[in-house]
Protein backbone atom coordinates (compact mmCIF):
# COMPACT_ATOMS: atom_id res chain seq x y z
CA UNK A 1 0.00 0.00 0.00
CA UNK A 2 2.61 2.25 0.81
CA UNK A 3 4.52 2.04 -2.96
CA UNK A 4 1.11 2.30 -4.14
CA UNK A 5 0.92 5.74 -2.51
CA UNK A 6 4.35 6.88 -3.45
CA UNK A 7 4.47 5.76 -6.93
CA UNK A 8 2.30 9.09 -8.06
CA UNK A 9 4.35 11.26 -5.88
CA UNK A 10 7.46 10.08 -7.91
CA UNK A 11 6.29 10.61 -10.99
CA UNK A 12 4.72 14.12 -10.22
CA UNK A 13 8.29 15.08 -8.76
CA UNK A 14 10.49 13.97 -11.82
CA UNK A 15 9.45 17.07 -13.53
CA UNK A 16 12.26 19.39 -13.16
CA UNK A 17 11.95 23.22 -12.17
CA UNK A 18 12.77 24.45 -14.94
CA UNK A 19 10.31 22.06 -16.91
CA UNK A 20 7.37 22.95 -15.42
CA UNK A 21 8.10 26.56 -15.60
CA UNK A 22 8.37 26.61 -19.61
CA UNK A 23 4.50 24.82 -19.14
CA UNK A 24 3.70 26.91 -17.05
CA UNK A 25 4.65 29.79 -19.32
CA UNK A 26 3.10 27.94 -22.68
CA UNK A 27 -0.09 28.15 -20.59
CA UNK A 28 0.00 31.31 -19.49
CA UNK A 29 0.84 32.25 -23.05
CA UNK A 30 -1.71 30.98 -25.01
CA UNK A 31 -4.50 32.61 -22.94
CA UNK A 32 -2.40 36.00 -23.19
CA UNK A 33 -3.51 35.38 -26.85
CA UNK A 34 -6.74 34.10 -26.01
CA UNK A 35 -5.83 31.45 -28.82
CA UNK A 36 -8.29 28.88 -29.62
CA UNK A 37 -8.24 25.36 -29.07
CA UNK A 38 -7.49 24.30 -32.78
CA UNK A 39 -5.00 26.89 -33.31
CA UNK A 40 -2.91 25.94 -30.39
CA UNK A 41 -2.85 22.58 -30.85
CA UNK A 42 -1.86 22.74 -34.65
CA UNK A 43 0.73 25.59 -33.42
CA UNK A 44 2.14 22.81 -30.74
CA UNK A 45 2.29 19.98 -33.25
CA UNK A 46 4.24 22.38 -35.54
CA UNK A 47 6.94 23.09 -33.62
CA UNK A 48 7.70 19.94 -31.69
CA UNK A 49 6.00 17.32 -33.21
CA UNK A 50 3.73 16.33 -30.28
CA UNK A 51 0.46 16.54 -29.54
CA UNK A 52 1.04 16.87 -25.75
CA UNK A 53 3.24 18.61 -23.88
CA UNK A 54 4.37 15.90 -21.69
CA UNK A 55 5.64 13.95 -24.46
CA UNK A 56 8.17 17.03 -25.55
CA UNK A 57 11.35 17.65 -25.11
CA UNK A 58 12.88 20.14 -23.19
CA UNK A 59 13.98 21.57 -26.54
CA UNK A 60 10.67 21.37 -28.14
CA UNK A 61 8.93 22.74 -25.22
CA UNK A 62 11.50 26.01 -26.08
CA UNK A 63 10.29 25.73 -29.73
CA UNK A 64 6.79 25.76 -28.37
CA UNK A 65 7.84 28.86 -26.62
CA UNK A 66 9.74 30.81 -29.07
CA UNK A 67 6.71 30.33 -31.85
CA UNK A 68 4.30 31.77 -28.58
CA UNK A 69 6.86 34.65 -29.12
CA UNK A 70 6.42 35.07 -32.44
CA UNK A 71 2.32 35.07 -32.15
CA UNK A 72 3.25 38.33 -29.63
CA UNK A 73 3.34 36.50 -26.07
CA UNK A 74 5.81 38.62 -24.41
CA UNK A 75 6.80 37.26 -20.70
CA UNK A 76 8.52 38.94 -17.57
CA UNK A 77 12.24 38.87 -17.79
CA UNK A 78 13.28 35.86 -15.61
CA UNK A 79 14.84 37.84 -13.18
CA UNK A 80 11.19 39.61 -12.43
CA UNK A 81 9.07 36.33 -11.84
CA UNK A 82 9.50 34.22 -8.75
CA UNK A 83 10.27 30.77 -9.89
CA UNK A 84 10.71 28.90 -6.49
CA UNK A 85 8.24 25.72 -5.73
CA UNK A 86 5.75 27.79 -3.95
CA UNK A 87 5.72 30.60 -6.62
CA UNK A 88 5.01 28.18 -9.67
CA UNK A 89 1.98 26.23 -7.15
CA UNK A 90 1.00 29.67 -6.67
CA UNK A 91 1.14 30.54 -10.50
CA UNK A 92 -0.58 27.23 -11.37
CA UNK A 93 -3.86 28.06 -9.11
CA UNK A 94 -3.96 31.49 -10.33
CA UNK A 95 -4.48 30.04 -14.34
CA UNK A 96 -6.91 27.60 -13.11
CA UNK A 97 -9.04 30.14 -11.16
CA UNK A 98 -8.78 31.97 -14.24
CA UNK A 99 -10.14 28.97 -16.53
CA UNK A 100 -12.79 29.01 -13.47
CA UNK A 101 -14.23 32.40 -13.86
CA UNK A 102 -12.38 33.75 -10.46
CA UNK A 103 -9.89 35.43 -12.06
CA UNK A 104 -10.11 38.06 -14.88
CA UNK A 105 -6.34 38.27 -15.70
CA UNK A 106 -4.35 35.58 -15.93
CA UNK A 107 -0.65 37.25 -16.65
CA UNK A 108 2.09 37.40 -14.24
CA UNK A 109 1.34 41.06 -13.46
CA UNK A 110 -1.83 40.13 -12.35
CA UNK A 111 -1.07 37.67 -9.80
CA UNK A 112 2.07 39.74 -8.13
CA UNK A 113 -0.57 42.57 -7.42
CA UNK A 114 -2.85 40.08 -6.30
CA UNK A 115 0.26 38.65 -4.16
CA UNK A 116 1.37 41.84 -3.05
CA UNK A 117 -2.26 42.89 -1.59
CA UNK A 118 -2.36 39.49 0.73
CA UNK A 119 0.93 39.35 1.87
CA UNK A 120 2.06 43.03 2.17
CA UNK A 121 5.31 42.44 0.17
CA UNK A 122 6.63 44.39 -2.83
CA UNK A 123 7.32 41.69 -5.12
CA UNK A 124 6.44 37.28 -4.78
CA UNK A 125 9.84 36.92 -5.30
CA UNK A 126 10.99 38.42 -2.07
CA UNK A 127 8.40 36.38 -0.19
CA UNK A 128 9.25 34.03 2.75
CA UNK A 129 8.05 30.37 2.47
CA UNK A 130 5.76 31.35 5.28
CA UNK A 131 4.13 34.10 3.26
CA UNK A 132 4.24 31.79 0.24
CA UNK A 133 2.35 29.00 1.77
CA UNK A 134 -0.71 32.07 3.28
CA UNK A 135 -0.74 32.68 -0.59
CA UNK A 136 -1.64 29.49 -1.59
CA UNK A 137 -4.07 28.69 0.79
CA UNK A 138 -5.88 32.19 -0.32
CA UNK A 139 -6.00 30.62 -3.52
CA UNK A 140 -7.19 27.87 -3.03
CA UNK A 141 -10.04 29.03 -0.88
CA UNK A 142 -10.55 30.93 -3.39
CA UNK A 143 -11.34 27.83 -5.90
CA UNK A 144 -12.85 26.20 -2.70
CA UNK A 145 -15.56 29.03 -2.37
CA UNK A 146 -16.38 28.03 -6.01
CA UNK A 147 -17.02 25.29 -6.61
CA UNK A 148 -13.35 23.52 -6.75
CA UNK A 149 -13.41 20.77 -4.51
CA UNK A 150 -9.92 20.10 -3.61
CA UNK A 151 -10.44 17.21 -0.98
CA UNK A 152 -11.54 13.79 -1.39
CA UNK A 153 -14.97 14.07 0.74
CA UNK A 154 -14.66 10.73 2.49
CA UNK A 155 -11.19 11.31 3.67
CA UNK A 156 -10.18 14.92 3.64
CA UNK A 157 -7.40 14.32 1.87
CA UNK A 158 -6.02 16.24 -0.53
CA UNK A 159 -6.65 15.19 -4.02
CA UNK A 160 -3.68 14.08 -6.56
CA UNK A 161 -2.91 16.07 -9.50
CA UNK A 162 -5.02 14.34 -11.58
CA UNK A 163 -8.58 14.39 -9.31
CA UNK A 164 -8.04 17.74 -8.67
CA UNK A 165 -7.47 19.14 -12.75
CA UNK A 166 -10.47 17.02 -12.95
CA UNK A 167 -12.51 18.46 -10.37
CA UNK A 168 -11.79 21.74 -11.59
CA UNK A 169 -13.35 20.38 -15.01
CA UNK A 170 -16.38 19.73 -13.03
CA UNK A 171 -16.61 23.04 -11.14
CA UNK A 172 -16.63 24.74 -14.51
CA UNK A 173 -19.09 22.76 -16.18
CA UNK A 174 -21.30 23.47 -13.11
CA UNK A 175 -21.16 26.88 -13.74
CA UNK A 176 -21.92 26.42 -17.43
CA UNK A 177 -24.90 24.51 -16.48
CA UNK A 178 -25.75 27.17 -13.78
CA UNK A 179 -26.10 29.75 -16.29
CA UNK A 180 -28.39 27.15 -19.10
CA UNK A 181 -25.01 27.11 -21.52
CA UNK A 182 -25.14 23.81 -21.50
CA UNK A 183 -27.31 21.10 -20.86
CA UNK A 184 -28.53 19.80 -17.26
CA UNK A 185 -27.52 15.93 -18.21
CA UNK A 186 -23.59 16.52 -19.53
CA UNK A 187 -20.85 15.02 -18.41
CA UNK A 188 -17.40 16.21 -18.89
CA UNK A 189 -16.95 13.82 -21.50
CA UNK A 190 -19.75 15.21 -23.24
CA UNK A 191 -18.63 18.70 -22.66
CA UNK A 192 -15.18 17.99 -24.05
CA UNK A 193 -16.97 16.52 -26.88
CA UNK A 194 -19.56 18.51 -27.96
CA UNK A 195 -18.72 21.87 -26.69
CA UNK A 196 -14.88 22.10 -27.08
CA UNK A 197 -14.43 19.52 -29.59
CA UNK A 198 -11.78 17.61 -27.79
CA UNK A 199 -12.34 13.93 -28.55
CA UNK A 200 -12.49 11.74 -25.66
CA UNK A 201 -11.32 8.79 -27.31
CA UNK A 202 -7.79 7.61 -25.91
CA UNK A 203 -6.65 4.34 -25.22
CA UNK A 204 -5.23 5.13 -21.86
CA UNK A 205 -6.48 7.36 -18.97
CA UNK A 206 -6.84 10.85 -19.02
CA UNK A 207 -3.63 12.60 -17.71
CA UNK A 208 -3.51 15.95 -14.88
CA UNK A 209 -2.07 17.96 -18.45
CA UNK A 210 -5.18 16.35 -20.49
CA UNK A 211 -7.84 17.72 -17.56
CA UNK A 212 -5.83 21.23 -17.76
CA UNK A 213 -6.22 21.33 -21.38
CA UNK A 214 -10.13 20.75 -20.94
CA UNK A 215 -10.03 23.34 -18.38
CA UNK A 216 -8.92 25.90 -20.62
CA UNK A 217 -11.51 24.91 -23.14
CA UNK A 218 -14.41 24.95 -20.76
CA UNK A 219 -13.06 28.39 -19.34
CA UNK A 220 -12.69 30.03 -22.41
CA UNK A 221 -16.21 28.90 -23.66
CA UNK A 222 -17.48 30.36 -20.06
CA UNK A 223 -15.71 33.70 -20.72
CA UNK A 224 -17.64 33.56 -24.01
CA UNK A 225 -20.80 32.60 -23.42
CA UNK A 226 -21.53 33.47 -19.92
CA UNK A 227 -19.46 36.74 -18.92
CA UNK A 228 -17.45 37.33 -16.40
CA UNK A 229 -18.79 36.43 -12.75
CA UNK A 230 -19.10 39.10 -10.05
CA UNK A 231 -16.28 39.66 -7.37
CA UNK A 232 -13.58 38.35 -10.09
CA UNK A 233 -10.29 39.49 -8.76
CA UNK A 234 -7.95 41.23 -10.56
Amino acid sequence: MSATKRAPKAQFDGTTQARRSMIAKIQIARKQLAMNEDDYRQGVFDASGRLSLTECTDNQLHRILEWLKSKGFKPLPSARAAAHPMALKARALWVSLYHLGVVHNPAEPALEAFAKRQLKCERLVWARQSDANKLIEALKSMGERNGWLQHDRCTGKRLDPIALQASLCSAILIKLKDRDLVPAGWALHDAAQKLCRIKNGKDQPWTAEDYQTLASALGGKLRELGGPDAGMAA
